[in-house]
C-alpha cells in the first residue's frame, strides 16, 4: 500500500508487512512521517538557500551603492568654503542615491517573490517587499507557507541596510561639521 506525500511516494509491499506483522499500522505512520519530514527538509533547505542568496545580493547591491556614492559624492578632502547650499545639495544627493539603492534591494526581493509565484503580480510583490524591508509589516499580504520564513529575514536585512545608510549620513555630517568648525 503506497503512502503519498505531495512530492513523492513511499510504498510498503507485503514483504514489509510480513516482516513487521504486529506493527503494520505503526510502520505506515512512520513511513508517512518520514516522507513528510524529508519533504519539509527539502523545502526548508530551498528556503534557506534562497534566503542566503537574497541576503548576499542585498548586501552586494548596498556595498556597490556605497562605493559609488563615496567615490562620486565625497571628495578625498573637503573643499574649503562649505556653504549652506553646497551642504544641502550634498545631503540631498546622498539621500536620493541611498533611496535608489534601497529601492533596488527591495526590487531584488520582489523579483524573487514574483518568480517564485508568491504573489499574482509585480505590484503586489514589490509592495510586500517594501513593507517588509522597511519593517512596516502591515500584514495585508502574506507569503505562502513555504516561503514565509523569508519575511523576517528580509525585515532584518532591511534594518541592517538602513543602519548602514544611517552610518554613511553620520560620517558625511561629521566630516562637514569638522570642516565648518575649522573654517570658523
Amino acid at each position: 500500500m503506497p503512502f503519498r506525500c505531495p512530492s513523492f511516494t513511499i510504498s510498503c509491499d507485503n514483504a514489509c508487512y510480513q516482516q513487521y506483522p504486529l506493527n503494520a499500522p505503526v510502520l505506515r505512520y512512520k513511513l508517512l512521517l518520514l516522507a513528510w519530514l524529508l519533504e519539509q527538509g527539502l523545502v526548508l533547505s530551498a528556503t534557506i538557500i534562497a534566503a542566503a542568496v537574497l541576503v548576499s545580493v542585498t548586501v552586494g547591491v548596498h556595498v556597490t551603492g556605497f562605493a559609488l556614492i563615496l567615490k562620486s559624492m565625497v571628495p578625498p578632502s573637503p573643499a574649503p568654503p562649505m556653504r549652506a547650499r553646497r551642504i544641502a545639495r550634498l545631503i540631498l544627493s546622498v539621500t536620493w542615491l541611498l533611496l535608489s539603492v534601497h529601492v533596488a534591494e527591495i526590487g531584488a526581493w520582489a523579483l524573487f517573490y514574483l518568480f517564485a509565484h508568491c504573489f499574482p503580480d509585480a505590484e503586489s510583490a514589490f509592495y510586500f517587499s517594501g513593507v517588509t524591508y522597511t519593517s512596516v509589516g502591515y500584514g495585508d499580504l502574506v507569503l505562502p507557507n513555504r516561503w514565509r520564513i523569508l519575511a523576517p529575514i528580509e525585515a532584518l536585512t532591511g534594518i541592517l541596510m538602513c543602519g548602514l545608510s544611517a552610518s554613511l549620513f553620520f560620517a558625511i555630517v561629521s566630516r562637514i561639521h569638522a570642516v565648518v568648525t575649522k573654517q570658523k
